[in-house]
């Protein structure tokens, strides 16, 4: 009886622990629906276009036209419908054109194969499958092909592996090509129309959120690290907001590749809102290049946070002051540089921050320069002088350290702000005083118009 209550508990307790699961789980998703609305859009998106396609099994005029061959289709929107539209169109128009030519050569090799006997018919489909499977396959270790046009490869090879062999034992060679084709259009169509008339997500706008997005991140980080370090409790951060800020440059760091898809993808798409068809997206990844050099720098200033070493109060109380206000320079640089590409507008004030983070990195060199002569002093002989030259110099390293750092960081910022320049250019950003012109033109214009309505009623 004791067995059976204790038994009926476990179970008790397993389905307990199950339901648990199930329910943070449920509850991870929700907040991930909530904090991302757009992946939950993204899903109403596929399933609809599953939707359509499926109509054509559902619909009996639909079914007799290109019914049978419907599969086919759902196979398409299924690995071709992305989350962005870029790689939507990427994968559509990378998958159409690879079946079409794909098929349009296997449908030739068969009836040149045809034409040569039974004997040799299999010889020469094999050695056009070998040849041509080979020759795809190393184009997709061509970096330009890669890049662009891989997927398309691989299908390509597929398809013409399907077609070519098929048509050995298959009579009606062409039909069955012909409707694979259209069926693979028929698909593509689908996403594409979907995916840009319904909530699209362009990735050329995706990578400038993630670009504007990782500029702040350095700043916050930079900003917060400096004042961790010259803080009376070193190492030791206040929340945990403020720990999220120090660490997240390491997003930074992280953002590479997923930078390079969006700029492969950004190509792909139409000119849409502020993008022209040749926006410069490959300047996007200099800029997040740039970026991370930077975050290099920063890592080694977090790094220094938690040294066990301790900065002289004299030393820390003098140059600490220098170290946060060319800080909060970098940080403000870094910011408007942000507020530059997310605007797509040049800014005026960029010049006077950039003027004035060089500025402190002026101050804070001549600071560096003005150290007390006694830290440093070595007496002429002795032992004991000896020591006491070492015991400052290992206490003056961590700050000495931190202190070069700040001026490399300020270095690689102006990089940035060439990058960012160069993308200005290229992509043609209108001015900040183009919208302060037209303001004031509109309140022009409506001074007149009152002054003439004014003269008329006279």
């Amino acid at each position: 009886m004791a067995n059976e209550k204790e038994s009926s508990r476990g179970l008790q307790g397993l389905i307990a622990r199950f339901l648990s699961k199930i329910w943070r789980f449920l509850e991870r998703a929700w907040n991930l629906g909530v904090s991302e609305p757009k992946k939950f859009i993204h899903c109403l998106k596929v399933g609809l276009a599953l939707s359509f396609v499926s109509l054509f099994y559902y619909m009996r005029p639909l079914y007799d036209g290109v019914g049978r061959n419907a599969m086919c289709a759902i196979m398409t929107v299924v690995v071709v419908f992305e989350y962005t539209v870029g790689a939507t169109l990427y994968k559509c128009i990378n998958r159409a054109t690879a079946t079409f030519l794909a098929g349009s050569l296997g449908v030739g090799v068969h009836w040149v194969a045809a034409q040569s006997g039974e004997k040799f018919e299999p010889i020469i489909l094999g050695s056009f499958v070998f040849l041509l499977a080979s020759a795809a396959t190393f184009s997709r270790f061509i970096p330009t092909i890669k890049a662009r046009f891989d997927y398309g490869a691989m299908i390509f090879i597929l398809t013409f592996s399907l077609v070519s062999l098929s048509g050995y034992r298959v009579d009606e060679l062409l039909t069955m090509a012909q409707n694979r084709v259209s069926t693979i259009l028929l698909g593509t169509s689908i996403c594409i129309l979907i995916s840009v008339l319904l909530c699209p997500v362009w990735a050329g706008n995706e990578l400038r959120l993630l670009v504007n997005s990782n500029s702040e991140k350095l700043a916050d980080s930079l900003e917060g690290c400096v004042a961790e370090f010259f803080s009376n409790g070193i190492g030791n951060t206040s929340n945990e907001d403020s720990s999220k800020k120090l660490q997240a440059y390491k997003c930074v760091l992280n953002s590479k590749g997923t930078a390079e898809s969006l700029a492969n993808f950004a190509r792909w798409e139409p000119a849409h809102g502020s993008f022209n068809f040749r926006h410069p997206w490959k300047q996007y990844l200099k800029i997040g290049a740039a970026m991370r050099n930077c975050g290099f720098c920063i890592e080694s200033l977090s790094s220094s946070i938690n040294s066990e070493v301790q900065v002289p109060k004299s030393l820390n109380k003098n140059l600490g002051d220098i170290c946060m206000r060319l800080s909060s320079h970098c940080s403000q640089v870094l910011k408007e540089l942000a507020a530059t590409m997310k605007t797509m507008r040049k800014y005026s004030t960029t010049d006077v921050l950039v003027g004035e983070m060089n500025f402190a990195v002026q101050e804070l060199q001549n600071a560096l320069k003005s150290l007390p002569n006694q830290q440093l002093q070595i007496g002429a002989t002795g032992e004991q002088t000896t020591t006491e030259f070492i015991v400052p110099l290992i206490d003056i390293l961590p700050l000495a350290t931190a202190i070069f750092l700040l001026i490399e960081i300020a270095a690689r910022i102006k990089g940035i702000v060439d990058a960012v320049d160069e993308l200005a250019d290229l992509a043609e950003f209108k001015p900040e005083i183009d919208e302060q012109s037209k303001q004031s033109q509109s309140t022009s214009d409506k001074t007149d118009d009152v002054t003439m309505k004014a003269l008329q009623k006279v």
